[in-house]
Order: structure tokens, then C-alpha cells, then sequence
């Protein structure tokens, strides 16, 4: 999939790609993965079917572009000197409007993957793998600085820790995922984890 997927998405200009991954989720929020089609697409952003075809291959590979566009930049591109400063500026490019929008498209999709083999599996190699592998980089700078021993066993679990607060946020609290909760989340949780210690907290979680 990765080795055609770039050359049919340059046949389109970036502007033209980003207007179009906007229209498919604003259709994912209105409709559901389910109902949404690839007639409904070509109809709301002026497109041919055979031309999104041609570029994305199949309504999987398209929604998950577009949820991997939609997201605020490269993990692994944070780089402040230190794994909570990191951790901390991944979280400031992404508000809490944001932040609760893409919490509802997560929850849609995971339901949709129960029934939906081929969007299981673009998500997990589209976007979980590709941010899988952009946190291992941001902890193995971590490891190089010696802000974390290389064996220490919740390496691993750091993704799943992560993933978890977010997902449990609405949850378990029927409230959505915030910076101030996930940054609480990071100092109580995450950093304690891997035995970084985290500076005071400036005040309560909202």
C-alpha cells in the first residue's frame, strides 16, 4: 500500500488534498464511517469516484489519510531538551476544541473496526505505526540524554498509557480529553513510569 499510495496523492496539488481530507471528516462527523460512501465524497468536494480511486484506493485508506492529516504535526519533531518538555509541547499544538473533535471521530472509528477488517487495518499502518514509531524516536532521545534507562520495562507501554487517557477521559468521566488533563495525566502517571521527575504542577486539571 505505502509503495502506491504516493504517486497516485501527487497527481493532486496539497491545497487540493487538504480540502478534500476536510470534507471527508466533516462527512465522517455528519454520517458515520458506515453511511459514509464514496459517491457521498466525490458529491460534497466536486471530485470524480475514479479519480479518488485512483488516488486513495478505497474509502479506508481515505478516512485515515485524512484523520493523519488532520493531526497537528510530527510527534517526533518535538524536541525541547527534555521528555516532559516534549511531551508537553505535542500537547500545546492541539486545543481542546481539537482535542474533542478528534476524540469523537476516534470513538466512530473504533467502532467502526469491529466490522470493517480493511480500516482496521489502514488505521493501525496509516496512522498508529507511522505514531508508533514517532514516539520511540522522542523516547530514544530520552534514553541518549540519560533521562531514562534504556531497560526500563514501561517503554513499551508508553503508547498504550497514552492512548488509554485519552480514550478513558470521555469514558470514564463523560468529559473530553483536555491539555490540562492529559498534562496531569503525564506528571502523575507517565513521566513517574519511566522515572522521570516532573516539575510542580501549576494547578488543578480543568
Amino acid at each position: 500500500m505505502a509503495e502506491t499510495a504516493a504517486p497516485r496523492r501527487g497527481r493532486i496539488t496539497p491545497e487540493r488534498e487538504a480540502e478534500l481530507y476536510a470534507a471527508v471528516l466533516d462527512l465522517l462527523r455528519e454520517v458515520g464511517y458506515d453511511s459514509l460512501t464514496m459517491d457521498t465524497v466525490a458529491a460534497r468536494t466536486r471530485s470524480s469516484k475514479a479519480t479518488l480511486y485512483r488516488q486513495w484506493g478505497g474509502k479506508a485508506e481515505l478516512v485515515v489519510r485524512a484523520m493523519r492529516h488532520h493531526k497537528p504535526g510530527s510527534i517526533a519533531h518535538a524536541d525541547t531538551g527534555s521528555l516532559r518538555g516534549d511531551f508537553h509541547a505535542v500537547l500545546s499544538h492541539e486545543d481542546d476544541s481539537a482535542m474533542e473533535q478528534t476524540s469523537a471521530l476516534m470513538r466512530a472509528l473504533d467502532m467502526a473496526m469491529h466490522h470493517n477488517p480493511d480500516l482496521k487495518r489502514a488505521f493501525r499502518e496509516l496512522l498508529i505505526e507511522p505514531e508508533t514509531d514517532e514516539f520511540s524516536r522522542v523516547l530514544q532521545r530520552a534514553v541518549d540524554r540519560g533521562e531514562i534507562r534504556a531497560d526500563n520495562p514501561a517503554l513499551e507501554f508508553v503508547v498504550h498509557m497514552l492512548i488509554g487517557a485519552f480514550v478513558a477521559r470521555t469514558l470514564i468521566d463523560d468529559r473530553p480529553p483536555t491539555q490540562a488533563f492529559l498534562r496531569s495525566y503525564l506528571d502523575a502517571v507517565v513521566l513517574p513510569a519511566l522515572r522521570v521527575c516532573p516539575a510542580p504542577s501549576p494547578g488543578p486539571q480543568q
